[in-house]
C-alpha cells in the first residue's frame, strides 16, 4: 500500500451507499479519495468538475439498504431521483461494486485490488 498516492480517486453513488466510509479509509492508506456528493446535482458532469479523477468508483446500494444504512426517510421516488443524477457517473465509472451484501472491508479489499493495478 502507497505512503502516499498520486492517483486521484472520485467516489460516487447514492447516499448510504458507503462513498464517506470508503474515502476515510482510503486516506488513512495514503490514497488521495474524495467522495463526490453527484447524486444532489442536476449537472451530469459534475463529478469531473469537482474532483477530475484519474480512477471513478461507483459504489451502489439498494434503496432498502440505503435507507437503513442512514435512517433516511426518502420515497422511492427520491432514491430514483438520484440514480437518475447518477447515470453519466456510473457509466463512466472505473470500478462499479454493489454494496448491499459486502463489509466496509470487503469493499476496501476490492478497492485496493483493482487499484493496485495503477500503483508501482
Amino acid at each position: 500500500m502507497p505512503a502516499e498516492s498520486r492517483i486521484v480517486i472520485g467516489i460516487v453513488g447514492p447516499c448510504g451507499a458507503g462513498k464517506s466510509t470508503l474515502a476515510r479509509r482510503l486516506k488513512d492508506l495514503g490514497y488521495y479519495a474524495r467522495h463526490i456528493a453527484q447524486e444532489h446535482s442536476y449537472v451530469p458532469k459534475m463529478w469531473k468538475r469537482i474532483v477530475n479523477p484519474d480512477v471513478l468508483i461507483y459504489l451502489d446500494a439498494s434503496y432498502p439498504v440505503c435507507t437503513l444504512r442512514r435512517a433516511l426517510n426518502w420515497t422511492e421516488s427520491e432514491y430514483a431521483e438520484q440514480l437518475q443524477r447518477l447515470r453519466d457517473a456510473r457509466a463512466c465509472a472505473d470500478l462499479f461494486i454493489q454494496t448491499d451484501h459486502l463489509t466496509p472491508e470487503e469493499i476496501l479489499k476490492l478497492v485496493l485490488n483493482f487499484l493496485s493495478r495503477f500503483d508501482p
